[in-house]
């Protein structure tokens, strides 16, 4: 795959031209973005794979739910459906795709959840909702321009700066570096925990930041129980087990699983996998499967597994939470 990567080298500088004369289109209003008046806020990145967006969201939606009704709008990735959905009890991971479920099972009595691949369509089926939501987080829509999101968070992990990457095909970004001018917040992602100071600034000095811009980091912190739909168990009590993903990036869990001294084989599915019957009858052999709680979604559903089958919950820890915090309060608040 790196070596075709790299012979697609000359297809690069067209790439280049053309999402960035996309992204001018835009900038001089020759192609116009539309503006609501309501909070809008876009979670996104400019490389493709895993930049830990889904636990992004759920921080968000954490931090304003108490406050604010919420409307979670994703393009539903890999789902079976088309157009407009707003989740329900009897969407599932196939019917709005897996992190939307997600989003669903742990915040359905606070939240509408839903998907359209048009996100303008999207936002006017939701402000036709009989209670409107109040505020709206775009999942993975910072190249969606048709839309003009009053707050833009780019999010790029500490392993995979952005500003050391070139685009597609030879590359991982989706457009330009410059992309990065269109964001309120850059957040470096997954960082190491325990980050010097001396490394925050000068990752910030490498971004070159504009003057309204601010740059936060974060990292992921791992629960220290895992859970299936109906029991729990600690880290430290379990005994040799599977561990299964369909992740971008299984790197940062594998080495977790490996500093708590667990023993257990790893196979690794590409991102958002579709799990079919013959999968699963090989899973079932396992005594303890442990999964992703993205992977969970998926996987759930399928009743050979369900009393072996537990997931381990991740949140995000943010430096300088307050400082973001506030930023975020002074752009939602009427």
């Amino acid at each position: 795959m790196k070596f075709l990567r790299y012979i697609l080298f000359p297809i690069v500088p067209v790439y280049f031209i053309i999402t960035w004369f996309r992204n001018k289109l835009y900038d001089y209003n020759i192609k116009v973005s539309k503006t609501y008046n309501l909070p809008i806020i876009c979670v996104g990145n400019l490389s493709v794979g895993g930049t830990g967006k889904t636990p992004m969201i759920e921080y968000l939606i954490s931090s304003l739910k108490n406050d604010y009704k919420i409307a979670t709008l994703s393009r539903g990735y890999k789902r079976s459906t088309t157009g407009f959905q707003l989740a329900n009890l009897s969407s599932t991971a196939s019917s709005i795709g897996d992190e939307p479920f997600q989003f669903y099972c742990k915040f359905k009595d606070d939240i509408y959840v839903a998907v359209d691949s048009n996100r303008q369509n999207g936002i006017a089926a939701l402000l036709d909702l009989n209670i409107k939501p109040e505020v709206i987080l775009l999942d993975d829509a910072y190249q969606h321009r048709k839309v003009n999101a009053g707050f833009n968070i780019l999010l790029t992990t500490y392993n995979r700066l952005y500003f050391k990457d070139i685009v597609l095909p030879t590359g991982d970004l989706r457009e330009p570096k410059s992309g990065a001018n269109r964001a309120d917040v850059i957040i470096v992602t997954k960082c190491p925990e325990g980050i010097s100071n001396l490394d925050k600034e000068l990752i910030t000095k490498q971004i070159k930041p504009n003057i309204n811009q601010s740059v936060f980091f974060s990292s992921i912190v791992y629960s220290d129980t895992v859970f299936s739909e109906n029991s729990s168990k600690k880290i430290t009590d379990l005994k040799p087990f599977t561990l299964v993903t369909g992740i971008a990036n299984a790197s940062p869990l594998v080495e977790f699983l490996k500093t708590k001294g667990l023993q257990f084989t790893h196979q690794n599915f590409p991102d958002h996998y579709n799990f079919k019957v013959e999968d699963v009858l090989r899973l079932e052999k396992n005594d303890l499967i442990i999964t992703t709680e993205k992977d969970f979604m998926r996987l759930k559903d399928f009743e050979k597994l369900k009393h072996k089958l537990f997931y381990l919950p991740i949140t995000v820890k943010l430096d300088n939470a307050e400082q973001f915090n506030n930023l975020l309060k002074q752009f939602v608040k009427p």
